[in-house]
């Protein structure tokens, strides 16, 4: 039976061999998988839904205040705009051992099919999740013109 072991791309140098596999470093995984520990970059994951009447967005905006959150309409392209702040400090005693902060600013733009009728679109937030109803506008009827 095969012994299953995952990949350390710093075992080599952890335990001080000089003669590491040169190969094994174009099989490196990803980014991820080399530093776990790494916070990743939140995203902004959209779902969208188009009816005849509107589109329905729901986008994942996690640990985000409601106030913290833009949300921006100009014809058929919506940006949604998430400031997020996390600060975490860890201490034993009196003595600080550990504190990290993020701050940062995730953006997220789309375009659509349809204009977006900008006066009875609608945003609610709940739960992590930014649910938008964006209503199509009416479109002005194609006139025809008789080529003289």
């Amino acid at each position: 039976m095969a012994k299953i072991a995952r990949f350390d791309p710093f075992s080599a140098v952890t335990r001080f061999e000089p003669f590491f596999d040169v190969e094994d470093w174009f099989r490196m995984p990803t980014w991820r998988g080399m530093w776990p520990a790494v916070p990743e970059a939140p995203q902004i994951k959209l779902d969208i839904i188009e009816d005849d009447k509107a589109y329905r967005v729901k986008a994942e905006v996690p640990g985000v205040k409601k106030e913290d959150i833009k949300v921006s309409i100009d014809g058929n392209q919506v940006a949604i705009t998430a400031e997020s702040k996390k600060e975490t400090e860890e201490k034993k005693g009196e003595a600080v051992v550990r504190s990290e902060r993020y701050y940062g600013k995730e953006y997220r733009v789309f375009t659509l099919d349809h204009d977006v009728d900008q006066e009875k679109a609608d945003a609610k937030y709940e739960d992590g999740i930014l649910e938008l109803v964006l209503p199509k506008k009416p479109s002005a009827s194609a006139k025809q013109i008789a080529v003289k």
